[in-house]
């Protein structure tokens, strides 16, 4: 059973204000990773989509509620498994979402990590980024540098998802 963000700020859960650490330890581990692997400024949307779906990924695949006590070492090859292009990340991330929803809605309680969880979920999906045509095949051989080749509008997911993959690997 999860329980997310139902502690007040001192720790009573007196009707006080509830504190998102679940959400914001998430982010934290998605925002070091993508700074040490040092694959784009900070300031970038890319970065942000990168550790969004970062910080999704490692929010989402804790199912025990134990986020603050992990070592983020012992969850490195859970989180790549998760974000290899090969997987659905997208249709897990609904079906994640959906299933922490239904528990709060059993709990009668809104989780605050969860309501940001679903706000960078929400930007990922609406907003679009142009990026490079990783689908595009160079025509005569030639190499395309950064700012060369073909780009397309995609969603931010879609450029975050690899981005915090190659964070992960390069940690």
């Amino acid at each position: 059973m999860l329980h997310r963000g139902h502690e007040s700020t001192d720790g009573t859960g007196g009707g006080e204000l509830a504190v998102p650490m679940a959400w914001l330890y998430a982010e934290y581990i998605a925002d070091e990773l993508l700074r040490t692997g040092d694959l784009m400024p900070p300031t970038s949307f890319e970065f942000r989509a990168g550790r969004d779906a970062l910080a999704l990924t490692v929010f989402l695949s804790d199912t025990d509620g134990e986020l603050s006590g992990i070592r983020v070492v012992s969850q490195l090859e859970n989180w790549l498994s998760l974000t290899a292009y090969d997987q659905p990340w997208q249709e897990w991330v609904g079906e994640r979402m959906a299933e922490l929803a239904g528990e709060d809605a059993a709990a009668g309680a809104p989780s605050p990590d969860l309501a940001l969880a679903a706000e960078a979920w929400r930007w990922l999906e609406e907003t679009e980024l142009l990026a490079p045509d990783l689908d595009a095949v160079p025509g005569g051989g030639a190499v395309f540098g950064e700012d060369d080749g073909p780009k397309v509008w995609t969603p931010a997911w879609r450029l975050g998802l690899p981005l915090g993959h190659l964070a992960i690997h390069l940690f």
